[in-house]
């Protein structure tokens, strides 16, 4: 993986798709001969073209995996979640919405196996995600995520599971320790040494992406 790896630009791929009559957008970039396609659920306060998402994306790419970037807020709900901070702890909600993306998905690409990748409030989302739909999700991977607030759901959670955590985020490894415990799927919990919340120190984000790249290729068949 080169550390360049190509970020999304913000036109480029562009699909629009309805989650329970909000109109959802995304980026789609499947490269040929993809073994599978990660659908991607933001954070906390983020939005599809998250730096460090879109990082992960490219990098995914490289590895012959397609990505699906979505915003799982309309720009009204963003400019109400500025001001409120609800909206992005709305689990069930979100988890709605990462479902209509794959429902979509199977649609538009039903060749592919389908991921999602979920970070901070994104990882919960995608959890209960998978619960609904368990024979549509072969794998998923939460980084610095919230998988604690998939609450009920966890247990009923059978795709292979991945949660990433940064070795310095205390809090946030204990909730994943919690939820993991809680999880009855083959399952891995790996923490990157020296690793804040937003995995901005040199190499961790690589190391992020080099986690998931191997847990995608290793499922996604």
């Amino acid at each position: 993986m080169s550390s360049s790896a190509k970020p999304v630009d913000k036109n480029e791929g562009i699909v629009r798709f309805d989650a329970a009559g909000a109109t959802l957008e995304g980026n789609l970039i499947v490269p040929d001969g993809a073994r599978g396609v990660v659908v991607f659920a933001h954070g906390s306060g983020s939005s599809r073209f998250s730096s460090r998402n879109r990082f992960v994306a490219g990098a995914l790419r490289e590895g012959g995996l397609g990505t699906l970037l979505i915003d799982l807020l309309t720009r009204d709900e963003e400019r109400i979640d500025a001001y409120t901070a609800q909206l992005r702890f709305d689990i069930g909600m979100l988890a709605r919405r990462v479902g209509a993306a794959v429902a979509w998905l199977r649609r538009a690409q039903p060749q592919h196996a389908i991921g999602l990748f979920g970070a901070s409030t994104g990882g919960g989302a995608a959890l209960v995600a998978a619960a609904d739909a368990p024979d549509d999700i072969a794998a998923v991977v939460s980084r610095g995520g919230r998988p604690d607030l998939a609450d009920t759901a966890l247990p009923l959670v059978k795709a292979p599971t991945l949660l990433i955590v940064g070795g310095d985020d205390d809090v946030v490894i204990d909730l994943n320790q919690q939820a993991y415990d809680r999880m009855h799927c083959e399952r891995r919990m790996e923490i990157v040494p020296g690793a804040s919340h937003l995995f901005e120190e040199p190499g961790t984000l690589e190391r992020v992406a080099t986690l998931a790249r191997e847990w995608f290729t290793r499922y996604l068949r």
